[in-house]
């Protein structure tokens, strides 16, 4: 299976698909189909990029 997250560089913002209560997280490395995110409410996860696919979270500014 291909590596779902290749794209994804620290400091993006992701949420999980299958575990929204996590909140958004912030992509700390993404390294040989590893992705380690740090999300709001679990602190650091190490992914299978294989496994999941994360979702971008685009931040918008109001003002």
């Amino acid at each position: 299976m291909e590596d779902m997250n290749a794209f994804y560089e620290p400091g993006m913002l992701v949420s999980h698909p299958d575990e929204p209560s996590w909140g958004t997280g912030q992509v700390q490395s993404n390294i040989n189909g590893k992705i380690t995110v740090n999300f709001q409410e679990v602190g650091k996860v190490v992914l299978d990029s294989r496994r999941v696919g994360l979702f971008p979270v685009i931040e918008t500014k109001s003002g």
